[in-house]
């Protein structure tokens, strides 16, 4: 199947991969744009399985600030000087400042949730639900839904990515580590609002 150069600059500019991994993406999928973007996404999260051992020394810090009451600072870390300098890199530091001041996470990732935060937030769930006579198994699979909605409220990486609902911030940042090919690393934020 012939695929045309103007499909494979519409895949790169709506994901932001390379050329020539958006026309084998093309391929692979039979022309499907759908299943390209899929493709490239299953590709951008091995890419980052696979970097998961470099260490990512240089980066960008990026602010955000909106209407003077809300602001966000995010540390980002990559492999290279030369990516931390790309502004294609810096931009996405910039996207997720946003993420953070929209969003309000409270942690990066659910690793970084504390022990006994989870164990309060089962507490809770398990008193909600202590009238409704239910088997444990079920109770048990509740629980878990529930919180699972937790992290995707409070941790930054199971969040909706508020430019396009449809994936994580996690499948964001898988990406972007397809598309320049470096490590990358949230490293810390910090979100400040008026009177909190």
């Amino acid at each position: 199947m012939e695929i045309k150069a103007q499909e494979v600059a519409k895949l790169r500019a709506l994901t932001n991969a390379g050329m020539m991994d958006c026309k084998k993406a093309l391929e692979e999928s039979g022309g499907d744009f759908d299943k390209a973007v899929e493709y490239l996404r299953k590709k951008g999260a091995a890419t980052s399985a696979k970097r998961a051992d470099k260490e990512a020394k240089e980066g960008f810090i990026a602010a955000y600030a909106h209407g003077g009451r809300i602001a966000s600072m995010v540390e980002i870390n990559c492999e290279t000087d030369f990516v931390a300098k790309n502004k294609d890199f810096q931009e996405f530091v910039r996207d997720i400042a946003m993420q953070v001041a929209a969003s309000s996470p409270q942690y990066i990732s659910r690793e970084d949730v504390p022990k006994k935060v989870i164990e309060k937030e089962k507490e809770i769930k398990l008193e909600k639900l202590a009238g409704q006579k239910k088997p444990k198994g079920i109770l048990d699979k509740i629980i878990e839904g529930k919180l699972e909605k937790f992290y995707e409220q409070a941790c930054l990486m199971d969040q909706p990515y508020i430019k396009d609902t449809d994936i994580k911030v996690t499948d964001f940042v898988n990406e972007k580590v397809a598309s320049i090919g470096e490590k990358i690393q949230i490293r810390r934020f910090e979100r400040f609002e008026i009177g909190k």
